[in-house]
């Protein structure tokens, strides 16, 4: 196979790939879509079904600026909901040190005696 021939496969198969992309994504978006109705998910369906190229192209040109936006928010929500999953898997209570601070401003306020602030340290180290 000359280089040449191998250059323009490969090209034509990336195109296919990234078609292939484009069309997923597209069918994806139109049943996430919360501003579409039913007819209209099926509208854009069969649109897109029946004429390929013209179907996506239309779309992206007609609802391009919402799909991207749709992603984000997306992508945003499911980062937010994996940082409190972190959190809320991280967190175990307050640290000892955190505890023993506010034992030791209460100490220093005079809420709490040396014998009291002492028994509560050694609680909490314990």
């Amino acid at each position: 196979m000359p280089l040449f021939d191998l250059f323009w496969a490969m090209l034509w198969f990336s195109l296919l790939v990234m078609w292939i992309w484009l069309v997923i994504s597209v069918f994806i978006d139109i049943f996430r879509s919360d501003d579409l109705s039913g007819w209209g998910k099926a509208g854009w369906t069969i649109l897109v079904l029946v004429v390929p190229f013209l179907g996506v192209f239309i779309y992206v040109i007609a609802r391009g600026s919402q799909m991207q936006d749709r992603a984000v928010e997306k992508a945003q929500a499911r980062d937010q909901a994996t940082q409190e999953y972190i959190r809320s898997a991280a967190d175990t209570g307050d640290d000892v040190a955190d505890e023993i601070g506010k034992l030791n401003s209460l100490h220093d306020q005079g809420v709490l005696t040396d014998e009291e602030f002492q028994a509560q340290k050694a609680k909490l180290l314990a």
